[in-house]
């Protein structure tokens, strides 16, 4: 049968490059996934060689952050206004250009803003990738294959950057972790440019919503931060209450003004549809437990177990190997046969077990007994539930809202991830405070250096526990809200589909 007569009626033939284009769009979701780990494994060794100061060193983090974060949305936008195929390219090389400023950094305020300067067209970057497959991939079949190769990527590129970070710190130099990213940026704008064809009717040429933008990267930007800045000076702290309560007021403004305005950045129908609803917060609410467990699991290997940071990459490949079953296997086969919600709540519950696993982690605790069957079931969950959650995120919106739909994917994501950080880190700290402090007694009876690690592994299982319990939640929403059927089969009353398969 002909690519047009699998179109649904009256829909423009598929393109006949979107396979061809998929790897470019894949190679640039891989660049920005790597990015997300590659630079923590190479930290310490940036910082001692640019002299930047233990209080100075997680702006390399919470520059990328911040700027990533804050302006998806914008970034979004921009895709719809400009063209994805345009905002895709530019992003790449932008993204490049970012890289090769911080491997050439000579100060730690050079590196700082070269991470800003990431996370800006990292922002443009994401969300026009994802808005591409959407408008791209409108055959079902098809639609289930693209986004399990885009989810099984999305999920298992930052263990990737773990291994390949401690490649390139241990044997080459802590620079290649920027550079490496060139060639992977560069191969895909090169690609893209020659193998997406921008889609007939996908732009958005209405007039930019200046206070939507302002208020919304205020807000996303007071919110990244206040979680961010809560990990290091704590909960209490003054200036961290102030930006929560500017990130409430500055978001709450931005709702506001977007129920008003003709052209809005955001406009409420994206997220007020409850399929839409429930896949946002069910993806946010996976991701903080999952960062939490990543930074805790990451340090358990290191100082615990004594493994090398290329080890320690090793070391999370079950998991790598999990999504992309999940993802390319069982998401892919089952997402045109069963409800969204009946991939998405089981794949969270087995991501559940996986994570209980993880709070049964004692010093002495078996790699091969422990940490690989919960790595294998976390990896299998998620990779199972994000795939037809990314898909279902962009189903059924109108072609000239794809990209800021494909934003707040990634907005809810990046903010889940600052938020996890910052929440798990804190519960962490404060079960290895109090262990500690109910077990100085018999320190003199074991080595001081022993009892340190039996408090810090005693906090990562306590707040792993709340990651369970999140996750599980996660689970909860997915199967309350989402009740969709098969991505598809056809969309809820009163939206505007995208042109799908006709059944």
């Amino acid at each position: 049968m002909s690519e047009t007569a699998r179109s649904a009626p009256g829909a423009p033939a598929l393109d006949p490059r979107r396979w061809r284009a998929l790897v470019f769009i894949a190679l640039a979701q891989l660049t920005i996934v790597l990015d997300s780990t590659i630079v923590n494994i190479a930290l310490p060794s940036a910082q001692q060689d640019l002299g930047i100061s233990d209080g100075d060193r997680q702006w390399v983090v919470t520059a990328y952050a911040l700027a990533f974060g804050g302006l998806l949305l914008f970034g979004g936008r921009l895709a719809d206004l400009w063209g994805r195929k345009r905002a895709f390219v530019l992003g790449l090389v932008g993204f490049a250009l970012a890289s090769a400023i911080g491997g050439a950094a000579q100060s730690g305020a050079v590196m700082f803003g070269a991470r800003a300067l990431q996370g800006v067209f990292g922002a443009l970057l994401a969300p026009a990738a994802l808005s591409l497959l959407a408008v791209m991939f409108t055959d079902a079949k098809e639609r289930a294959k693209a986004f399990g190769i885009y989810g099984a990527i999305a999920g298992g590129g930052g263990a990737v950057g773990l291994i390949l970070g401690g490649f390139l710190t241990e044997y080459l130099d802590w620079r290649w972790t920027f550079y490496v990213n060139i060639p992977f940026a560069g191969v895909a704008a090169v690609g893209a440019y020659f193998a997406i064809r921008e889609p007939e009717g996908g732009t958005n040429r209405s007039p930019l919503d200046i206070p939507g933008v302002v208020l919304s990267t205020l807000g996303l930007v007071s919110l990244v931060y206040g979680f961010t800045r809560a990990e290091s000076e704590g909960w209490s702290d003054s200036l961290t209450i102030g930006l929560f309560v500017a990130s409430v007021v500055l978001l709450v403004a931005f709702v506001l003004t977007e129920s008003k305005v003709k052209a809005p950045l955001l406009p409420l129908r994206v997220i007020i549809d409850r399929n839409r609803g429930g896949v946002f917060l069910s993806l946010g609410l996976s991701v903080i437990a999952m960062f939490g467990t990543f930074l805790f699991l990451t340090y358990y290997l290191q100082v615990v177990k004594g493994y090398s940071p290329v080890m320690t990459g090793f070391a999370f490949l079950p998991m790598i190997v999990g999504m992309i079953i999940g993802s390319t296997q069982i998401g892919t086969r089952l997402m045109t046969r069963l409800p969204a919600r009946l991939l998405m709540g089981p794949g969270f519950l087995v991501a559940a077990v996986g994570m209980f696993l993880f709070s049964q982690l004692e010093i002495g605790s078996s790699y091969a007994a422990l940490v690989l069957p919960a790595l294998l079931l976390l990896g299998l969950g998620i990779g199972t539930a994000f795939m037809p959650a990314m898909s279902l995120a962009t189903f059924g919106v109108q072609p000239r809202d794809a990209g800021v739909a494909s934003a707040m994917v990634n907005t809810s994501q990046q903010v889940a991830g600052a938020v996890g950080t910052a929440l798990l880190n804190t519960i962490a700290a404060s079960a290895t405070t109090s262990y500690l402090r109910d077990h100085i007694a018999t320190a003199a009876t074991k080595p001081q250096q022993l009892v340190q690690l039996q408090g810090m592994v005693h906090g990562y299982a306590s707040a792993t526990w709340f990651g369970v319990g999140i996750i599980v939640l996660a689970a909860i929403v997915a199967v309350t809200f989402v009740n969709a059927g098969r991505p598809g089969e056809g969309v809820e009353d009163g939206e505007v589909p995208v042109p799908v398969v006709a059944h």
